[in-house]
């Protein structure tokens, strides 16, 4: 009998005692039951570390504490590289500690994996989810990320990234995610040059350039809206806005630049789409009106081909 493949989802966490205990749960909570859990301190000093601890003294065989030396405090990016520097499994999913999977999350994205063996990472659209509190105005605004490709299809590199430079809100969520190791091995993990913003967008960057990725229908992840989260605390502190000009930003498509040319990249779309992105940030003064126009007019274009069910150039299979 064929062994399934092993699944090492690493959750890097710092003072996140509030909703750790739920994202473990709902991991203990899989249909799928190979997989380890990383839990990787970045120097709590809360209750975060001892509730890590206890939990990985209870299952010694499924879950695990790690931390840095002399307990620091590194930043997500080192985090999750030490998690991926422990991990056994053949597939690497992620969960940050407020953030919890659907019971079916494994089960579901090993079978895309196993079925599409030449993608390098499976994705779908998370749900953005207020609805935590209890509060029926709260579970009103719930709502799914929007894919901005047609569901359950194959993508090859780069159509993903160009995709993502010209329309805001179409990047996954990390919880939304599950990679095959050896393509997070071969792009390096996550960049520790980028601590704090964009991280994740960093390392998806880099594996969607790598392999082609299959995008799917389910959703099996909701990721908690709160405002304690690291991008609401960026937002309130003008750090980072989804749809406006922001340092965050600038740095993201600073380090695209020079992983584009680093990797020698000659897609004319790709180029083009980054170009358009950097000249915003260059002309300001008509950033304000612009993005809002260009994200509304990519959204209506990759809506129209969902809606066809076409998978055809920008996008192809």
């Amino acid at each position: 009998m064929e062994t399934l493949p092993l699944v090492s989802i690493i959750t890097p966490f710092f003072n996140a005692e509030a909703y750790f205990e739920e994202a473990i749960a709902s991991v203990m909570a899989q249909t799928y039951s190979r997989w380890e859990l990383l839990l990787v301190d970045d120097g709590s000093s809360d209750r975060s570390s001892a509730i890590a601890q206890q939990k990985a003294a209870q299952y010694p065989s499924k879950i695990y504490y790690l931390e840095h030396a002399g307990h620091q405090n590194l930043g997500k990016s080192s985090a999750r590289n030490l998690g991926i520097q422990q991990a056994q499994g053949d597939y690497i999913a992620l969960l940050d500690a407020d953030d919890v999977y659907e019971p079916l999350k494994l089960e579901k994205q090993v079978a895309l994996l196993q079925a599409h063996p030449q993608a390098g990472m499976v994705y779908g659209p998370t749900l953005y989810w207020y609805g935590w509190t209890g509060k029926a105005s709260d579970s009103r605004r719930d709502r799914l990320a929007y894919l901005g490709v047609p569901a359950n299809t194959l993508i090859q590199p780069p159509h993903l990234m160009t995709l993502y430079l010209k329309t805001s809100g179409v990047v996954p969520c990390t919880c939304g995610l599950m990679a095959r190791r050896q393509i997070v091995e071969a792009v390096g993990g996550f960049d520790e040059a980028i601590q704090h913003l964009y991280e994740d967008q960093v390392f998806i960057a880099k594996l969607c350039l790598q392999a082609p990725v299959f995008v799917e229908a389910g959703c099996w992840d909701k990721y908690r809206q709160h405002p304690d989260s690291s991008s609401v605390v960026a937002a309130r502190q003008g750090e980072y806005h989804p749809l406006r000009l922001n340092p965050a930003r600038l740095a993201f498509l600073s380090w695209l630049g020079d992983y584009l040319k680093a990797q020698q990249q000659q897609d004319k779309a790709l180029l083009q789409a980054y170009q358009q992105a950097v000249w915003h940030y260059q002309h300001p003064q008509f950033a304000w009106l612009l993005l809002p126009l260009e994200n509304v007019i990519s959204r209506l274009k990759s809506r129209l081909a969902q809606l066809l069910g076409k998978a055809t150039p920008p996008y192809p299979s």
